[in-house]
């Protein structure tokens, strides 16, 4: 068989969006993040430590229906509170999926709950020195070897 290279990892998310200043303030409204950096008014750059969100302008409002992606968050019940806030109409399996105004379908999950580990300058940087795994991840990770 041809070698082929391992999947190892996301370096970003790209979306597109109506408006880029509409897009960073309504993700700013429902997380914390530093803004990485800007190209005029077509990208902006959302940092999630040594990954990052990018907003595209030009997007259409077409939601869509089955394709989605998934953000990892430190504070489930902080996302549920500014979800309220902004007044999302949450959906999914454990009510924390939403479209974004531009179409884009997002599942909101806890770092507890994944199968990955973050380094520990990435957790420093982060500010999630303190969050621990869940049981259920833990042993998830154990059984794949990961831990």
């Amino acid at each position: 068989m041809t070698p082929r290279p391992k999947l190892v990892g996301m370096n970003h998310i790209a979306l597109e969006v109506g408006d880029l200043d509409e897009a960073i303030d309504f993700y700013g409204r429902l997380f914390e993040f530093e803004l990485r950096g800007r190209v005029g008014d077509r990208m902006a750059f959302l940092d999630m430590g040594d990954q990052f969100l990018a907003l595209a302008a030009g997007g259409s409002t077409t939601p869509d229906e089955h394709r989605h992606f998934g953000l990892v968050v430190d504070d489930l019940d902080a996302f549920a509170a500014a979800a309220e806030r902004e007044g999302l109409d949450l959906e999914g399996r454990d009510g924390r999926d939403f479209h974004d105004p531009w179409g884009n379908s997002v599942q909101v999950v806890g770092y507890r709950d994944v199968q990955f580990e973050r380094t520990v300058p990435v957790k420093r940087k982060l500010g999630i020195e303190g969050v621990e795994k869940s049981e259920d991840a833990t042993e998830e990770m154990r059984a794949k070897d990961l831990l």
